[in-house]
């Protein structure tokens, strides 16, 4: 699918087509004849995790020698706009492959690194990280939840909510305040194995505006007792300073996506008014039509460019917090104003459940909000002024 016409960025190289033509037939072949009946189910079954892992798609960027492919972000890239091609912006392997996984590859000691990494990668463990809370949201460094060492184990006690991957996720990386008397210097993440942690309680699935398939949850945690050797890294307070570090991958990894789903959204939309007619000739045969397909190209291919130089920059190192906020904020926004327009021009079938216009016009609301909503990007950006 290559709608923009746009050639190959720099930093796409022949390993890296190769991936992405076999993630391409995988998800054909074993996913999109599902994808109806997984959205009506409103829920992906746990299989899809190890079949995911098994064909080499989750983890890529983890090294070889705990589980992953040994790639780079571009690696993960490639992947999930494959998924995104394929439909499914549900699928929470973003967040589990490109957040979750690099918090214990970069901060988490040796063992825990050994404990958990290889069976991130095979979807053995599905992972999920607790940040927001009830009444709470993002603000991490006032996180409610707390995790007190008694002796030589912590008490996990807390609520967290809009949890992705809640209902599957058996290993949860959770915000917790080890000092509660501090504000950042008090947070610290704790890493829970759910299998067998008493105390522990999944809440329910939360209806959603859009995202329809992605098990977003509640979690609750009413001491839960965890090993010391849970707390991420080698010491406490360190939480939020592990949070910052990520942040620009984790909004690369947002306007990434927005920008598949941009261009999943275009092709959709000149494929249909080709062959749609009204008053006797295709809808494509219009000027209106014309120009509204012209300009959701044209900002399509704009917010393509830059997100390929924002992620040539972060493969190199070079990339700030404050241009990655510039992409995750532009390219959340330019989506909402494609996909609204794309979906006008299919007309009353654009409403339509059926029809995967009405999917992507949804599932494109929340990007908006999530990983730091686009006012946060914008304070973010007018510091840098």
């Amino acid at each position: 699918m290559n709608p923009l016409n746009l050639p190959r960025p720099a930093w796409m190289t022949e390993e890296l087509v190769l991936l992405e033509e076999q993630a391409d037939r995988f998800l054909k072949a074993e996913f999109v004849p599902h994808v109806d009946k997984w959205n009506d189910d409103h829920m992906y079954p746990r299989e899809v995790w190890t079949k995911a892992g098994g064909a080499g798609l989750l983890c890529a960027m983890i090294p070889e020698e705990y589980g992953g492919a040994g790639g780079t972000f571009a690696h993960e890239a490639v992947i999930n706009r494959a998924y995104s091609f394929a439909g499914f912006d549900s699928f929470g392997a973003q967040l589990h492959s490109g957040i979750v996984a690099p918090y214990i590859w970069r901060f988490g000691t040796e063992e825990q690194k050994q404990r958990w990494l290889p069976r991130l990668a095979t979807g053995e463990l599905v992972g999920a990280i607790a940040m927001s809370e009830p009444g709470t949201g993002s603000d991490l460094q006032n996180v409610r939840t707390t995790a007190v060492k008694k002796g030589n184990r912590y008490l996990l006690n807390g609520s967290k909510t809009f949890i992705t991957n809640g209902q599957h996720a058996n290993l949860i990386v959770v915000v917790a305040k080890t000092d509660p008397k501090e504000k950042a210097k008090g947070v610290s993440l704790m890493v829970v194995e759910t299998d067998d942690a008493a105390g522990f309680r999944r809440g329910r699935k939360l209806k959603k505006l859009g995202l329809d398939s992605a098990d977003t949850s509640e979690l609750f945690f009413e001491d839960v007792s965890l090993p010391a050797d849970n707390l991420l890294g080698p010491e406490e307070g360190q939480g939020f300073v592990q949070l910052m570090k990520e942040l620009p991958q984790e909004r690369m990894i947002v306007a990434v996506h927005a920008v598949a789903m941009m261009e999943r959204a275009v092709a959709l939309t000149v494929d249909y008014v080709k062959q749609r007619t009204a008053f006797g000739k295709k809808i494509i045969e219009f000027q209106n039509t014309q120009f509204e397909l012209a300009a959701c190209k044209t900002e399509a291919t704009i917010a393509r460019a830059f997100t390929d130089q924002c992620v040539e920059r972060f493969l190199k190192g070079e990339l700030d917090t404050v241009t990655a906020s510039m992409a995750k904020y532009w390219a959340t926004d330019t989506l909402g104003n494609v996909a609204d327009r794309c979906l006008q021009l299919f007309g009353g079938y654009g409403y339509m459940d059926e029809y995967p216009i009405s999917r992507i016009y949804r599932d494109a609301r929340v990007m908006r909000i999530y990983a730091g909503t686009n006012e946060i990007m914008k304070l973010l950006i007018a510091r840098s002024l």
